[in-house]
């Protein structure tokens, strides 16, 4: 089935070229010939829109200003599949270069067609709606509101002015020790400072008039400041027994499904913190927010399992030397911790941001929402749709990505702001608008975006990638996103393309936003599109699209390229071995998790293969005579594919049947060492140059020698 496309000009206000999406949608499987093109859609034309509908099950609305009405609409003629909605009229239609557009409307319709992600695995949550509220007042006021609703605990960190005459819920004090979890699950443990016990206390009132100092508030709690050790309050709760100034059993644990912390610091340290906490503060608005966040909080969850790991790849550890941590360095929300040679992550914790994978440099740690092979399919198809709409246009895109919160709404203001719509209360904004060449592109997190997706976007054709950032991100992932692009960008500066290819856009609002895109120069782009599938192997998406990039150099006329010098930490690079502290241990094979360091069973040979090096540094970690030196860079020739030397030696031959075993280098220098040891005189230093064989043979036959074992005997005698 042919997708059908419905597109309206907004009363004239956005230019729509039927001709243009004809010729450009056909590859992407849309019916552009038979495509309805209105003006008042959501108003007098909506009848057509309705007969539209009555006839395909797929279709693509260019207006999401009015996506509920059309979604009613559709319910109400029986369509099955969901309708995909895009945003023309902001993104492409309204501003100064909205006549230009055309190209770009047709890849963002062209984005919207393909198939659908791929399934990804669920995460589950359950919340009961038991909610702890942590503060004072604030605590207590949202806990009588709650109450009729949720299953309320208060905790109280700070005085009251006073407790409810009537319990609705339990009132504890102490101070939070320790908070963990996420939504259904967190676990809270806090002490007990304060002499009563708020939960056997019946609230009768006969401690706070028998204080002489007035001590105890009405809250309950007893000033220690004010307190002169009279306890004459334990002796009017007497009958109750709530009052204890020498209680030892201060701890006090719960279990619960939300946390509405009211105190003026989070209990958390992360920055993105566990789904089920809030940490509104004293802020009025933001406490309320948080309570109509917390009841719709009851009830069963799921969201995707945003990450796969694939343990063997993973250069993390490898016998307790620690190689790599990207990925738990940069994870803002604690989710991934060290579990000895491999890393875990805690699934409920993961918010999705993707910046695990793109650190990740062995592609151990991918991304699966989306996959990058779904994202690569949408900009091939974007691509493909500019070009055929642009017809002998040479200008490339710029892909702008951006997460489908902020960043859309950053996006939105700005078309709006750009659009015939004036603002209210004063002339409009002068403001132009995006610009024709910008194609945003939404995705769950802007920290998704890594080398290999920006490359191969630029293999496919795209002059520049740009990432926007909003001021939600945690720091670490726009300094992994720079990280990421600064590497990127040497590998193509140094392919001979001018300009700057990789961007990332810090604005908090539409002003800014426009004003860095236009500072935006154009760049160089290759002349024939590649047609690579991203892989699931990051690494080897990177390769297809430098290949790809490097080929178009050569076709340009560029000078050809051995190598790129790469700054330190970049995931490519190759070994430099000083062959004459090396004695060909082998250590550096078994630690290395790429197989890029190989032995020869043959003969006593280091071989490495350059393009299975992540640079992690788990060999020159390991190498005990620190003979191993990395060095960061893309190597562009064939070589990096193939197993080269890095050190050979002559292997040492047994002396009692010349069969070769380690080298001459190691069994000398083993020799060297020990020949002054008390316990490798004679015989037993004889035999460090006999194989395993040979050694057991020559033990046999010389049993009169005094060995280790008899040294024990002769001490345990004595």
């Amino acid at each position: 089935m042919r997708t059908r496309l419905i597109t309206c000009s907004c009363n004239g206000t956005v230019a729509i070229e039927p001709s243009a999406l004809e010729r450009s949608l056909a590859e992407a499987g849309v019916d552009a010939k038979s495509a309805l093109h209105g003006s008042q859609l959501c108003r007098r034309e909506l009848p057509r829109v309705a007969e539209q509908f009555e006839s395909t099950d797929d279709v693509i609305v260019a207006c999401t200003q009015e996506s509920k009405l059309f979604a009613e609409v559709a319910g109400a003629k029986k369509v099955v599949s969901p309708i995909r909605f895009v945003n023309l009229r902001e993104q492409a239609g309204w501003g100064q270069e909205g006549a230009k557009a055309a190209p770009k409307i047709a890849a963002l319709l062209a984005m919207a067609t393909g198939a659908e992600m791929d399934p990804v695995a669920a995460v589950g949550y359950r919340s009961e709606g038991r909610v702890l509220l942590v503060g004072g007042d604030d605590a207590l006021r949202w806990g009588d509101r709650l109450a009729a609703s949720m299953v309320v605990t208060v905790l109280l960190e700070r005085r009251a002015a006073a407790l409810s005459g009537e319990r609705l819920y339990p009132v504890v004090s102490g101070r939070i020790e320790s908070l963990s979890g996420w939504l259904g699950a967190f676990d809270a443990a806090w002490s007990q400072s304060n002499p009563i016990d708020l939960e056997a206390c019946v609230r009768c009132g006969a401690c706070v008039s028998a204080c002489p100092e007035q001590a105890i508030g009405a809250d309950l709690q007893i000033d220690m400041d004010r307190c002169r050790s009279h306890r004459r309050c334990v002796d009017a709760c007497a009958g109750i027994g709530a009052i204890d100034f020498d209680r030892t059993d201060t701890a006090r644990t719960g279990q619960f499904d939300l946390v509405i912390d009211f105190r003026e610091a989070p209990a958390f340290a992360m920055h993105q913190l566990p789904q089920g906490y809030f940490h509104p503060g004293a802020d009025p608005d933001a406490q309320a927010e948080a309570a109509l966040q917390a009841t719709r909080l009851v009830g069963e969850f799921d969201k995707p399992k945003f990450f796969r790991y694939r343990e063997k790849l993973c250069a993390h550890s490898r016998n307790e030397i620690k190689g790599c941590t990207q990925c738990i360095d940069v994870c803002s929300a604690a989710a991934i911790r060290s579990d000895g040679d491999r890393v875990a992550v805690e699934p409920h914790l993961c918010v999705g941001c993707g910046a695990c994978a793109t650190v990740c440099p062995s592609g151990a740690m991918g991304y699966a929402y989306p996959t990058p092979t779904h994202l690569g399919a949408k900009l091939r198809t974007a691509l493909a749709a500019w070009r055929a709409a642009a017809g002998g246009s040479t200008q490339a895109p710029l892909f702008l990505f951006h997460d489908a919160e902020a960043g859309a709404r950053l996006i939105e203001s700005l078309g709006r702001g750009a659009g015939p719509v004036v603002a209210r209360g004063g002339p409009a904004p002068k403001i132009t608008g995006l610009p024709a060449r910008v194609i945003p592109v939404a995705v769950h997190h802007v920290a998704s975006i890594g080398m290999d997706l920006a490359l191969s976007a630029l293999a496919f054709g795209a002059a520049q990638v740009a990432v926007l950032a909003t001021g939600r991100e945690a720091p670490q992932y726009l300094d992994a996103t720079r990280r990421q692009f600064e590497t990127a960008q040497a590998i193509v500066s140094a392919l001979g393309y001018r300009g700057t290819h990789l961007h990332v856009i810090e604005a908090g609002d539409a002003a800014s936003l426009e004003a860095v895109l236009q500072r935006i120069e154009p760049a160089d782009t290759v002349g024939r599109s590649a047609t690579f599938a991203l892989s699931e192997d990051k690494r080897r998406s990177i390769e297809f699209a430098v290949d790809h990039l490097a080929g178009e150099a050569r076709l340009a006329g560029r000078p050809e390229v051995a190598s790129v010098p790469l700054a330190a930490g970049a995931p490519f690079g190759t070994l430099h071995i000083d062959t004459a502290a090396c004695t060909l241990c082998l250590a550096c094979t078994g630690a290395c998790p790429e197989s890029a360091l190989l032995d020869n069973p043959e003969r006593p040979q280091l071989r490495f293969v350059e393009r299975n090096c992540v640079q992690c540094g788990l060999c020159e970690r390991t190498c005990p005579e620190k003979a191993i030196r990395l060095e960061p860079r893309y190597n562009l020739q064939k070589e990096m594919l193939a197993a080269r030397v890095l050190n050979e030696a002559q292997p040492f031959e047994c002396i009692g049947c010349g069969k070769p075993f380690g080298t001459r280098q190691m069994v000398e220098n083993m020799m060297g060492r020990l020949s002054g040891h008390g316990m490798f005189g004679g015989a037993a230093l004889k035999r460090l140059q006999m194989c395993a064989d040979c050694r057991v043979v020559d033990m046999i036959r010389n049993q009169s020698e005094t060995s280790i074992f008899d040294v024990a005997r002769n001490r345990d005698t004595q």
